[in-house]
Protein backbone atom coordinates (compact mmCIF):
# COMPACT_ATOMS: atom_id res chain seq x y z
CA UNK A 1 0.00 0.00 0.00
CA UNK A 2 3.02 2.83 -0.65
CA UNK A 3 3.90 2.71 2.43
CA UNK A 4 0.55 2.36 4.38
CA UNK A 5 0.46 0.43 7.71
CA UNK A 6 -2.67 -2.33 8.41
CA UNK A 7 -4.12 -1.33 12.45
CA UNK A 8 -6.90 -2.43 13.79
CA UNK A 9 -9.85 -0.63 15.09
CA UNK A 10 -10.87 -1.11 19.06
CA UNK A 11 -14.13 -3.23 17.37
CA UNK A 12 -11.07 -5.40 15.11
CA UNK A 13 -12.01 -4.19 12.50
CA UNK A 14 -8.69 -3.85 9.66
CA UNK A 15 -8.24 -0.03 8.48
CA UNK A 16 -5.09 1.44 6.28
CA UNK A 17 -3.36 4.10 8.09
CA UNK A 18 -1.16 6.47 5.45
CA UNK A 19 1.21 8.57 7.71
CA UNK A 20 2.48 10.48 3.98
CA UNK A 21 -1.32 11.35 3.74
CA UNK A 22 -1.73 12.27 7.25
CA UNK A 23 1.27 14.69 6.89
CA UNK A 24 -0.07 16.19 3.62
CA UNK A 25 -3.02 17.12 5.58
CA UNK A 26 -1.85 18.37 8.77
CA UNK A 27 0.69 20.74 6.15
CA UNK A 28 -2.49 21.61 4.74
CA UNK A 29 -4.58 22.53 8.05
CA UNK A 30 -1.60 24.24 8.88
CA UNK A 31 -1.04 26.56 5.83
CA UNK A 32 -4.86 27.62 5.98
CA UNK A 33 -4.19 28.48 10.37
CA UNK A 34 -1.32 30.39 9.17
CA UNK A 35 -2.44 32.64 6.80
CA UNK A 36 -1.17 35.80 7.01
CA UNK A 37 -4.10 38.56 7.29
CA UNK A 38 -1.71 42.00 7.74
CA UNK A 39 -1.64 42.76 4.43
CA UNK A 40 -4.60 43.74 4.34
CA UNK A 41 -3.91 47.01 7.00
CA UNK A 42 -3.37 48.35 2.77
CA UNK A 43 -6.83 48.88 3.00
CA UNK A 44 -7.46 50.37 5.77
CA UNK A 45 -4.72 52.69 5.01
CA UNK A 46 -6.93 53.56 1.73
CA UNK A 47 -9.57 53.82 3.79
CA UNK A 48 -8.66 56.59 6.54
CA UNK A 49 -6.31 58.38 3.93
CA UNK A 50 -9.75 58.86 1.70
CA UNK A 51 -11.78 59.87 5.30
CA UNK A 52 -8.73 62.89 6.16
CA UNK A 53 -9.27 63.66 2.49
CA UNK A 54 -4.85 63.19 2.07
CA UNK A 55 -3.28 63.52 -1.36
CA UNK A 56 -4.99 60.53 -3.40
CA UNK A 57 -1.40 59.88 -4.48
CA UNK A 58 0.17 60.22 -1.09
CA UNK A 59 -2.70 57.18 0.24
CA UNK A 60 -2.06 54.69 -2.41
CA UNK A 61 1.70 55.02 -1.96
CA UNK A 62 1.45 54.51 1.72
CA UNK A 63 -0.74 51.76 1.21
CA UNK A 64 1.32 50.06 -0.97
CA UNK A 65 4.41 50.67 1.23
CA UNK A 66 2.09 49.20 4.12
CA UNK A 67 0.76 46.17 2.18
CA UNK A 68 4.52 44.99 1.40
CA UNK A 69 6.11 45.65 4.86
CA UNK A 70 2.96 43.98 6.15
CA UNK A 71 3.91 40.73 3.92
CA UNK A 72 7.73 41.06 5.21
CA UNK A 73 8.84 42.15 1.46
CA UNK A 74 12.24 44.12 1.24
CA UNK A 75 12.64 47.16 0.71
CA UNK A 76 13.90 47.11 -2.84
CA UNK A 77 10.84 44.71 -3.56
CA UNK A 78 8.38 47.54 -2.96
CA UNK A 79 10.06 49.92 -4.78
CA UNK A 80 10.50 47.74 -7.68
CA UNK A 81 6.81 47.10 -7.56
CA UNK A 82 5.82 50.82 -7.61
CA UNK A 83 8.51 51.58 -10.24
CA UNK A 84 6.74 48.40 -12.48
CA UNK A 85 3.13 49.85 -12.26
CA UNK A 86 4.14 53.28 -13.63
CA UNK A 87 5.86 52.40 -16.20
CA UNK A 88 2.71 50.00 -17.15
CA UNK A 89 0.63 52.87 -16.62
CA UNK A 90 2.16 55.98 -17.22
CA UNK A 91 0.42 56.80 -20.94
CA UNK A 92 -2.66 56.76 -19.11
CA UNK A 93 -2.43 60.42 -17.43
CA UNK A 94 -1.84 61.38 -21.00
CA UNK A 95 -4.96 59.84 -22.05
CA UNK A 96 -7.30 61.24 -19.25
CA UNK A 97 -5.40 64.96 -19.30
CA UNK A 98 -5.64 65.43 -22.80
CA UNK A 99 -9.37 66.07 -23.55
CA UNK A 100 -9.44 67.81 -20.58
CA UNK A 101 -7.03 70.55 -21.18
CA UNK A 102 -8.66 70.96 -24.58
CA UNK A 103 -11.79 71.51 -22.82
CA UNK A 104 -10.49 73.67 -20.36
CA UNK A 105 -8.63 75.65 -23.89
CA UNK A 106 -12.24 76.05 -25.43
CA UNK A 107 -14.04 76.83 -22.01
CA UNK A 108 -11.22 79.62 -21.89
CA UNK A 109 -12.71 80.71 -25.37
CA UNK A 110 -16.20 80.87 -24.68
CA UNK A 111 -17.54 77.78 -25.25
CA UNK A 112 -20.47 77.68 -22.49
CA UNK A 113 -21.34 81.41 -23.68
CA UNK A 114 -21.46 80.28 -27.49
CA UNK A 115 -23.34 77.44 -26.08
CA UNK A 116 -26.00 78.90 -24.15
CA UNK A 117 -26.00 82.01 -26.90
CA UNK A 118 -26.81 79.00 -29.72
CA UNK A 119 -29.76 77.63 -27.62
CA UNK A 120 -31.29 81.15 -26.81
CA UNK A 121 -32.03 81.43 -30.81
CA UNK A 122 -34.20 78.27 -30.46
CA UNK A 123 -37.57 79.41 -28.82
CA UNK A 124 -38.89 75.98 -28.87
CA UNK A 125 -36.02 75.06 -26.75
CA UNK A 126 -36.68 74.52 -22.71
CA UNK A 127 -34.11 72.81 -20.30
CA UNK A 128 -36.26 69.86 -20.58
CA UNK A 129 -36.42 69.22 -24.53
CA UNK A 130 -33.20 69.60 -24.94
CA UNK A 131 -31.89 66.93 -21.68
CA UNK A 132 -34.73 64.15 -23.19
CA UNK A 133 -32.91 64.76 -26.78
CA UNK A 134 -29.97 64.06 -24.87
CA UNK A 135 -31.03 61.31 -23.29
CA UNK A 136 -32.42 59.64 -26.13
CA UNK A 137 -28.66 60.39 -27.98
CA UNK A 138 -27.04 58.80 -25.21
CA UNK A 139 -28.85 55.39 -24.78
CA UNK A 140 -29.27 54.87 -28.04
CA UNK A 141 -25.25 55.82 -28.60
CA UNK A 142 -24.55 53.61 -25.30
CA UNK A 143 -26.70 50.37 -26.66
CA UNK A 144 -24.00 50.69 -30.05
CA UNK A 145 -20.90 50.55 -27.47
CA UNK A 146 -20.35 54.13 -28.54
CA UNK A 147 -20.25 54.75 -24.46
CA UNK A 148 -17.08 57.64 -25.01
CA UNK A 149 -19.69 60.17 -27.21
CA UNK A 150 -20.58 61.33 -23.34
CA UNK A 151 -19.62 61.78 -20.01
CA UNK A 152 -19.62 64.32 -16.96
CA UNK A 153 -16.28 65.79 -17.89
CA UNK A 154 -16.43 65.90 -21.66
CA UNK A 155 -20.06 66.72 -22.69
CA UNK A 156 -22.04 67.36 -19.25
CA UNK A 157 -19.84 70.07 -17.96
CA UNK A 158 -18.77 72.04 -20.49
CA UNK A 159 -21.48 71.93 -22.96
CA UNK A 160 -24.91 69.82 -22.58
CA UNK A 161 -25.21 71.80 -18.54
CA UNK A 162 -24.71 75.34 -20.20
CA UNK A 163 -27.06 74.86 -22.90
CA UNK A 164 -29.83 73.92 -20.80
CA UNK A 165 -29.37 76.58 -18.34
CA UNK A 166 -29.14 79.13 -21.12
CA UNK A 167 -32.43 77.18 -22.35
CA UNK A 168 -34.08 78.41 -19.00
CA UNK A 169 -32.95 81.88 -18.91
CA UNK A 170 -34.26 82.30 -21.88
CA UNK A 171 -37.80 81.27 -21.32
CA UNK A 172 -37.76 82.99 -17.45
CA UNK A 173 -35.03 85.58 -17.74
CA UNK A 174 -33.30 84.87 -15.33
CA UNK A 175 -32.88 81.58 -12.70
CA UNK A 176 -32.04 81.38 -9.15
CA UNK A 177 -29.06 79.60 -8.19
CA UNK A 178 -30.88 76.62 -6.38
CA UNK A 179 -32.66 76.41 -9.50
CA UNK A 180 -29.25 76.34 -11.75
CA UNK A 181 -27.99 73.94 -9.14
CA UNK A 182 -31.06 71.78 -9.93
CA UNK A 183 -30.37 71.99 -13.72
CA UNK A 184 -27.00 70.95 -13.20
CA UNK A 185 -27.75 67.98 -11.22
CA UNK A 186 -30.19 66.89 -14.02
CA UNK A 187 -28.14 67.04 -16.27
CA UNK A 188 -25.64 64.91 -15.14
CA UNK A 189 -28.72 62.22 -13.77
CA UNK A 190 -29.60 62.38 -17.71
CA UNK A 191 -25.90 61.33 -18.93
CA UNK A 192 -25.85 58.51 -16.20
CA UNK A 193 -28.93 57.10 -17.15
CA UNK A 194 -28.64 57.47 -20.99
CA UNK A 195 -25.14 55.43 -20.06
CA UNK A 196 -26.21 53.28 -17.05
CA UNK A 197 -29.49 51.47 -18.98
CA UNK A 198 -28.27 51.82 -22.82
CA UNK A 199 -25.40 49.80 -22.49
CA UNK A 200 -27.03 46.96 -21.45
CA UNK A 201 -28.30 46.95 -24.81
CA UNK A 202 -25.10 46.54 -25.77
CA UNK A 203 -24.02 42.61 -26.44
CA UNK A 204 -20.61 43.21 -25.86
CA UNK A 205 -21.19 44.80 -22.45
CA UNK A 206 -18.74 43.50 -19.53
CA UNK A 207 -22.00 42.78 -17.55
CA UNK A 208 -23.28 40.83 -19.84
CA UNK A 209 -20.63 38.98 -20.68
CA UNK A 210 -20.05 38.09 -16.72
CA UNK A 211 -23.41 36.81 -16.66
CA UNK A 212 -23.15 34.76 -19.50
CA UNK A 213 -20.31 33.09 -18.63
CA UNK A 214 -21.75 32.66 -14.58
CA UNK A 215 -24.70 30.61 -16.25
CA UNK A 216 -22.78 28.46 -18.50
CA UNK A 217 -20.55 27.94 -15.07
CA UNK A 218 -23.85 26.39 -13.88
CA UNK A 219 -25.04 23.87 -16.69
CA UNK A 220 -27.06 26.82 -18.63
CA UNK A 221 -26.76 27.92 -22.08
CA UNK A 222 -27.36 31.52 -22.78
CA UNK A 223 -27.02 33.61 -25.73
CA UNK A 224 -25.67 37.05 -24.90
CA UNK A 225 -27.58 38.56 -27.42
CA UNK A 226 -30.69 36.87 -25.76
CA UNK A 227 -29.30 38.74 -22.58
CA UNK A 228 -28.91 41.88 -24.42
CA UNK A 229 -32.44 41.65 -25.85
CA UNK A 230 -34.03 41.87 -22.80
CA UNK A 231 -32.48 45.11 -22.00
CA UNK A 232 -34.46 46.78 -24.15
CA UNK A 233 -37.56 46.78 -22.46
CA UNK A 234 -35.76 48.50 -19.13
CA UNK A 235 -34.05 50.96 -21.36
CA UNK A 236 -37.13 52.19 -22.89
CA UNK A 237 -38.89 51.91 -19.46
CA UNK A 238 -36.46 54.14 -17.90
CA UNK A 239 -36.07 56.52 -20.92
CA UNK A 240 -40.17 57.22 -20.29
CA UNK A 241 -39.78 57.76 -16.06
CA UNK A 242 -36.63 59.92 -16.93
CA UNK A 243 -38.15 61.73 -19.32
CA UNK A 244 -41.75 62.20 -17.33
CA UNK A 245 -38.96 64.02 -14.53
CA UNK A 246 -37.62 66.80 -17.21
CA UNK A 247 -40.71 67.29 -17.91
CA UNK A 248 -41.35 68.15 -14.15
CA UNK A 249 -38.43 69.91 -14.02
CA UNK A 250 -39.79 72.12 -17.09
CA UNK A 251 -42.66 73.03 -15.23
CA UNK A 252 -40.22 73.44 -12.00
CA UNK A 253 -39.47 76.34 -14.40
CA UNK A 254 -42.18 77.81 -15.69
CA UNK A 255 -43.41 77.83 -11.50
CA UNK A 256 -40.54 80.13 -10.87
CA UNK A 257 -40.84 82.40 -13.82
CA UNK A 258 -44.63 82.73 -13.03
CA UNK A 259 -44.12 83.56 -8.97
CA UNK A 260 -41.52 86.63 -10.77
Amino acid sequence: MGGALILPDAAGRIGYYCPAAAAASFKGESMQAAVNLWPLIGVAVIIIGFVLRAHPVLVVVAACAATGLAAAMPMEAILDSLGAAFIKTRNLPMILLLPLAAIGLLERFGLKEHAQNSIAKVRAATAGRLLIVYLFVREVSAAFGLTSLGGHASMVRPLVAPMAEGAAVAQNGSISDKLRYRIRAMTAATDNVGLFFGEDVFVAFGAIVLMQTILNAEGIAVDPLHIAMWGIPTAITAFIIHAWHLRRLDAEIRREGGAK
